[in-house]
């Protein structure tokens, strides 16, 4: 018989760590329920004033040493040198001194249902009781904790990611500011996941959908399966979705899910995709090219969520990573055994037998799409199984850096200031910029040199609140 952490009698032992979870977050100001929406500045807050640290800012250009950065409420108010730009009298002086100072992290494809559980027909039908309660507020204060301030959740339940969202919102949790597709649509749901995946059954269908979505303050459509669909179907998503001021997101996993998108005019695709295939098809290529040239368009985001593939022999071959406290913070004790149950073999995970095909492939697909123009953002999938929040995402950027020769500020950027213009954000968040909110962390190594410092962050700033 399956182990049911519903059943048990440990589940009584939720109700209080849930309660504490609910009233112990740091009281902060976000505002995540559509892409331009601002977070509002305290009358008369108290300054900040990070001081010391080698600043970089998320521009792209060089690390400013002996920084510093001004916070007055949520907002930046100041950026610049000591010697330079004064300290104004009264304000609390943070030493930032033998640490860098970098804009806070985001992940740009995450599910906040999922917590890394192996068995997804399982975890469907026991968790959603406490998607609102535990799992999705335990995803988003993961991420945080891990200098993850802001997430993009990428098919999930709407009512409860929107309602954790609002509590976030309020300062009744403590968590990265969730953006959200809500739920997946596609041609039809499979069995036993309609609570999270709409169907699309024609024009008029396909256009209510996304309206309804828009008017519960989604942040982005998101497609998968989109071959299935007809192209009239897809057409009607893309056009209502940017009729709505949103971005499309459609998946990549197969040839022509992106040739459709790309005819249709799909901002952004998700996966390397194309199974055990050696490359992306040339007449793909060719389109990519096509699309990438068209600037009055604006940027091709593509997220390859890779390092989940790339390093699976490393984490089939040695689980001491699951014994690591970090990935099952606020989670309840029963459902930490399950999960934990769950990850015992991964080779044995459906979710990974074309794993291992896959992986001589990756570094020919990666190269194709930095050459296509298209502009990569860091998402890793966290949540799928044994794929955790908040530590998925250092492990995607430093996969990039060592593994595929990606540039260290590059990687950076694509995980500050790209994912903020990919939301139409780049006013607001994104980079440590005077006006800007005041997303920041601290990390002890210089992360163009050692990217893998950003494993270890030391301070987390949200809202200009210090949560870590």
């Amino acid at each position: 018989m399956r182990y049911n952490w519903r059943m048990t009698s440990s589940l009584r032992a939720w109700r209080p760590l849930t309660a504490a979870l609910l009233i112990t977050g740091i009281a902060v100001s976000i505002a995540a329920s559509a892409p331009r929406t601002q977070a509002t500045t305290p009358a008369q807050a108290p300054t900040l004033a990070f001081v010391g640290g080698t600043l970089i800012d998320g521009h792209g250009g060089p690390p400013i040493p002996n920084s510093v950065v001004l916070v007055e409420g949520s907002r930046i108010t100041g950026v610049g040198r000591v010697g330079s730009l004064a300290v104004p009298r009264g304000a609390t002086v943070v030493s930032t001194q033998g640490q860098y100072l970098l804009p806070g992290l985001w992940d740009m494809h995450v599910h906040v249902m999922l917590v890394g559980h192996g068995n997804y027909a399982h975890w469907d039908s026991v968790s959603p009781p406490e998607w609102e309660r535990t799992i999705i507020p335990a995803a988003a204060k993961q991420s945080l904790m891990h200098g993850v301030t802001s997430i993009r959740d990428l098919g999930g339940p709407l009512d409860q990611i929107i309602a954790v969202r609002k509590r976030i919102q309020r300062g009744e949790l403590q968590g990265a500011t969730i953006y959200t597709s809500g739920p997946f649509l596609q041609h039809a749901p499979y069995p036993g996941t309609e609570q999270f995946r709409w169907g699309i059954d024609g024009v008029a269908d396909a256009r209510a959908k996304v309206r309804k979505l828009a008017d519960a303050g989604v942040n982005v459509i998101k497609l998968i399966d989109q071959d299935q669909m007809t192209k009239a179907e897809i057409q009607a998503i893309v056009d209502e979705a940017h009729q709505r001021r949103l971005p499309v997101v459609a998946h990549a996993h197969r040839p022509e899910e992106v040739r459709l998108g790309l005819e249709v005019g799909v901002d952004d695709f998700e996966h390397t995709g194309m199974q055990a295939s050696p490359r992306y098809p040339d007449d793909v290529m060719r389109a990519l090219h096509e699309r990438t040239a068209q600037g009055a368009k604006g940027p091709l985001w593509w997220t390859p969520t890779i390092d989940v593939l790339t390093n699976f022999p490393r984490r089939r071959d040695d689980h001491e990573y699951l014994d690591d406290p970090q990935w099952y913070q606020y989670l309840p004790e029963a459902m930490v055994r399950d999960i934990r149950q769950s990850l015992d073999r991964l080779d044995t995970l459906q979710y990974y037998r074309l794993v291992p095909d896959r992986g001589p492939t990756l570094a020919t697909k990666f190269r194709q799409l930095r050459e296509s123009g298209a502009r990569l953002l860091i998402g890793t999938d966290a949540g799928v199984p044994g794929n955790f929040h908040g530590y998925a995402t250092a492990e995607e950027m430093i996969t990039w850096v060592r593994q595929y020769g990606m540039d260290p500020m590059e990687t950076i950027r694509a995980a500050t200031f790209w994912p903020a213009m990919s939301l139409g954000l780049q006013d607001q968040v994104g980079t440590v910029s005077v006006g800007k909110t005041a997303d920041l962390i601290t990390v002890r190594e210089n992360p163009l040199i050692t990217i893998e410092t950003l494993r270890h962050v030391q301070m987390v700033i949200k809202q200009g609140t210090r949560v870590k």
